[in-house]
């Protein structure tokens, strides 16, 4: 039986109403004010500077992280820690970096991490990164509730190891359970490394063991049948162990039956890989 192509994008949030539109209009009316108090302030940062004639002043301006590597609390689930990236250079580039808690709705935790940086100045020599941790005061435990920063990732405390924090994916943070269904097919497709719109189609499937074959169109994009041009298709075979969070995949191959996959993985049933066929590029 063939399955549908895998979509991208978490799915938690389904739901949720006119509250995340809401706060979705709060971020855009601050990020406006944030540029108009830059272009304000402009005249005033590095006034030191600009006397001497040595150098321009780069204009301090608010910012947010390049990337959230990690969150983890502290103080009995009352703070959290989030480590972040930052630009990083010659000068000094940020300034002001702190974390602060924003709301708690339908059992997420919004926070935000900012700080002030002249990295967008070309001349201001903030052309690295460096990681830093930003701490946000929470008032009470976190529990079991989900924190999302920035209006971006999402992490989780259910399934992590204390006291770190799961990164959702693009399934969620509560993914199916494996099972031998469509819909769990799809978030194996979509926990593979593999190109977008990969078609699967299933070889095999028990409570611990899934087969896939994964077909990608490659080449040119062909338009009417006999303009001349041939498309390709590359196909993957995939083999995934069943987890608590969903389906993992193991081990790859084109090859027929058992024999080549059983060195990798000794331990899948022969019965799902004995009548395999050999996959060849298309």
């Amino acid at each position: 039986m063939r399955g549908t192509e895998g979509q991208a994008g978490l799915r938690f949030f389904d739901g949720r109403g006119d509250g995340m539109w809401q706060r979705a209009m709060r971020v855009v009316v601050l990020g406006t004010a944030l540029v108009i108090l830059a272009g304000c302030g402009s005249g005033t940062a590095g006034t030191d500077e600009e006397t001497t004639g040595t150098a321009t002043a780069a204009t301090w301006t608010l910012a947010a992280p390049s990337r959230v590597n990690g969150i983890r609390t502290t103080d009995g689930g009352r703070s959290l820690v989030v480590d972040v990236d930052v630009p990083d250079g010659a000068r000094d580039c940020v300034r002001g970096l702190r974390g602060d808690l924003d709301t708690v709705e339908h059992g997420t935790v919004y926070v935000g991490v900012t700080y002030e940086s002249r990295s967008s100045d070309r001349a201001s020599g903030c052309t690295s990164t460096r990681r830093v941790t930003a701490t946000v005061k929470l008032g009470e435990p976190l529990a079991s509730r989900r924190v999302m920063v920035n209006n971006m990732e999402v992490y989780t405390p259910v399934g992590a190891t204390p006291s770190t924090l799961r990164e959702c994916g693009e399934n969620g943070c509560d993914p199916t359970p494996p099972r031998c269904t469509p819909s769990s097919y799809e978030q194996a497709v979509n926990d593979t490394d593999i190109p977008e719109h990969t078609s699967w189609e299933e070889r095999g499937c028990d409570d611990t063991w899934l087969v896939l074959d994964l077909s990608t169109r490659m080449g040119p994009a062909c338009g009417d049948i006999g303009d001349g041009c041939t498309p390709s298709v590359v196909s993957q075979r995939w083999f995934y162990r069943a987890e608590s969070l969903g389906w993992r995949p193991v081990a790859a191959n084109r090859e027929a039956g058992c024999a080549g996959i059983r060195k990798i993985v000794p331990e899948i049933p022969e019965r799902l890989c004995e009548s395999l066929p050999r996959l060849d590029r298309g």
